[in-house]
């Protein structure tokens, strides 16, 4: 739970080159989790992120 008792159900995943994946960031809304998603992405390098939705 976020602040506020916020449920975080959106995370942003990062996977790396050699195929490690790891959860950078849990959001509550979609909307918030893409925008993380575009920023990290816009930086150039070979990460991939996306954004999967956990069961509450």
């Amino acid at each position: 739970m976020g602040e506020g008792g916020t449920a975080l159900t959106w995370h942003v995943i990062r996977q790396e080159t050699n195929g490690n994946r790891y959860r950078v960031a849990a959001c509550a809304t979609r909307v918030e989790a893409q925008k993380l998603v575009e920023s990290l992405g816009s930086r150039g390098d070979e990460q991939h992120y996306w954004v999967e939705r956990q069961p509450a």
